[in-house]
């Protein structure tokens, strides 16, 4: 099925271990994660995926569709995602793909919220506990789906507020209540998505050593500017090159800031979360996409030229008469200084400054990801972050 588990067919690695592409049932291709015996999960974990992913089935989450347990071997069997990771698609952009457009963002953010929002108001609540970039799988569409349930933890019961655990997950992402108390509520996932969220925003990792000192922690740098609509460029993704909407960009800066409060009683609930998200489906603002006339010039060295009025209309007699300059004594003609200033140029076309905007749609970005010629240039590099117990 993976040939073994050849490097070739290797999808990714992560706490579990080692994810590798297999052909699955009529010709659809699967797949599959063995466990690492050395890795930071063991059995635990893979038994609670089996567990959740056995019991819950949702559009936003990843379909189980079977496991193997032999000896020391410990596999599992999912539906394969053709996108890959959110981390992959956001932060490992190449030269010769396009970055990811403010649309795209938007809809993976909202698909992701569904899927948290969905665990959160189960019968039996279900907390994700390690909400991540990494962790969040993309179809061809980008349509996002939950993924990796080995952390994940059922809800508190009855009057219980919380569920005491030892804290595990990734630095960066974990509620500051769950790591100081190990005190685990629906709204440590609150917490994890404003992370993700405010990472969608700025193109930024959470952590990021390379980083100046203080912008290490993207939380501490961005969260004091995300309520200020004048700040808001110095916190957003300087590739979506202003192509966004300004108010919807600023709303969502301010859900994140929520999400992201120090503690938890402020922070909305996910299905509030996925409420304001859907407002901001198809927001459009004339700020980010401003009508107006752009005029191109095209050079041609052999044609007289012809003034263009603003009406895109040549301006008759009186163009002509200026062109034809006055008569010396002699006969010959003088030539405009006006005239001569603009020579060897023939045709002004006016063209809508819309029809200059084409790199941002995600038909483009699925042809360039695909391996076609990028004309935007984003190399990016950063380090992954620690995994922390």
């Amino acid at each position: 099925m993976t040939q073994n588990f050849a490097r070739i067919n290797l999808l990714g690695e992560g706490g579990f271990g080692p994810v590798y592409k297999g052909p699955g049932l009529k010709a659809q291709p699967v797949a599959v994660k063995s466990l690492d015996l050395e890795g930071l999960q063991g059995h635990k974990e893979w038994m609670a995926e089996i567990i959740f992913l056995g019991q819950l089935q949702h559009p936003h989450l990843v379909k189980l569709i079977g496991y193997c347990y032999e000896e020391e071997q410990r596999v599992l069997i999912y539906e394969y995602m053709p996108r890959g990771s959110l981390e992959n698609q956001l932060f490992r952009s190449t030269g010769y793909t396009a970055t990811l457009p403010w649309s795209t963002r938007m809809k993976i953010a909202i698909g992701a919220a569904r899927g948290l929002a969905f665990l959160h108001e189960t019968e039996k609540p279900v907390i994700y506990r390690d909400f991540k970039t990494s962790n969040i799988l993309l179809d061809s569409d980008y349509t996002a789906k939950l993924s990796d349930f080995g952390l994940a933890k059922d809800g508190p019961e009855g009057e219980e507020t919380h569920v005491i655990t030892r804290v595990m997950g990734t630095q960066g992402y974990a509620a500051p209540e769950y790591v100081m108390t190990g005190h685990l509520t629906t709204m440590s996932d609150v917490y994890s998505f404003g992370v993700v969220l405010l990472e969608l925003l700025t193109g930024k990792r959470s952590m990021d050593d390379a980083r100046p000192y203080r912008e290490q922690s993207l939380v501490e740098w961005a969260r004091p500017m995300l309520k200020d609509p004048n700040k808001l460029d110095r916190v957003m993704d300087p590739r979506l090159e202003g192509q966004y909407s300004r108010s919807g960009a600023h709303k969502a800066a301010l859900l994140a800031y929520k999400c992201l409060s120090h503690h938890p009683k402020p922070r909305p609930t996910m299905t509030n979360v996925v409420a304001l998200l859907d407002s901001l489906q198809g927001f459009q603002d004339e700020d980010a996409f401003a009508s107006g006339t752009f005029v191109y010039i095209v050079p041609n060295e052999n044609a007289a030229v012809r003034p263009v009025s603003d009406d895109g209309k040549g301006s008759g007699s009186g163009a002509d008469e200026e062109g034809e300059g006055k008569r010396s004594g002699d006969g010959r003609r003088r030539r405009n200084p006006r005239q001569h200033g603009n020579r060897g140029l023939r045709h002004r076309i006016k063209l809508p400054l819309s029809h200059l905007v084409t790199y941002s749609d995600p038909a483009l970005y699925d042809t360039f990801s695909n391996g076609g010629d990028s004309p935007v240039s984003t190399p990016t590099s950063f380090r992954k972050p620690k995994e922390q117990l």
